[in-house]
């Protein structure tokens, strides 16, 4: 087992976080103990961060003590990686527009307390601005919504300048007529406009019609 990244860890074939509970599963991911630590395998299937770490991420945008804003956290799959991650000096604020998604993740936030959960719509940045006391280290969104660029560049405000974000971007979300490439072309071009782009990676075979792209704030 190595440190890949700060947090995540490989055996050339599969990733693992440490556990930040151990002996204790979120989605019935397996449990892997070497000498006194305990990981957690993260299942590239279920999970559109570590599918790109299996495709060739260049960079993580998570770190051990680090703040994040994590747009369509859903019911914490993802989520519970990133907070094994940050550890118990980072901090998580959970968007998401799901009530029913929303209610199970509250209950892993009563468990991992480095999560906030949010029940908001990701567009309406007024309504939960009020929370995030100050800028955060890394912007995450998986959001399967037509202006999914649009929504990532209104909530860059919250990112420090400098910092990290990354897009999951659903094409087939935005037009089921299109090209890929085309939507995805047209997409960076509205992230430019506050991010430099640093990576653009194909998610296949693991998720299809889905890109994930790795960028700095302005």
């Amino acid at each position: 087992m190595r440190e890949i990244f700060n947090g995540i860890y490989s055996d050339k074939k599969n990733f693992y976080t440490k556990n930040l509970l151990e002996g204790k599963k979120v989605y019935g991911e397996k449990l892997l103990r070497e000498g006194n630590t305990e990981y957690r395998q993260w299942d590239p299937y279920r999970s559109k961060y570590c599918a790109a770490l299996a495709n060739g991420l260049k960079e993580s945008i998570f770190f051990s003590g680090a703040s994040v804003l994590y747009l369509g956290s859903a019911e914490g799959t993802t989520v519970s990686h990133v907070s094994d991650i940050v550890g118990k000096n980072g901090s998580i604020f959970c968007v998401d527009i799901s009530e029913i998604a929303m209610n199970k993740l509250t209950k892993l936030a009563e468990e991992r307390e480095n999560l906030f959960p949010i029940l908001s719509d990701a567009q309406l940045t007024k309504n939960y601005e009020e929370f995030i006391e100050e800028k955060v280290d890394a912007l995450f969104m998986d959001i399967s919504q037509r202006n999914q660029a649009d929504i990532f560049v209104r909530n860059a405000k919250f990112l420090k300048k400098g910092c990290l974000g990354a897009l999951a971007l659903k094409t087939k979300s935005i037009s089921q007529s299109e090209n890929k490439e085309k939507v995805l072309a047209e997409e960076t071009k509205l992230l430019e406009k506050e991010f430099e782009i640093i990576q653009t990676l194909n998610l296949e075979p693991f998720e299809k019609h889905h890109y994930l792209i790795l960028c700095k704030k302005k």
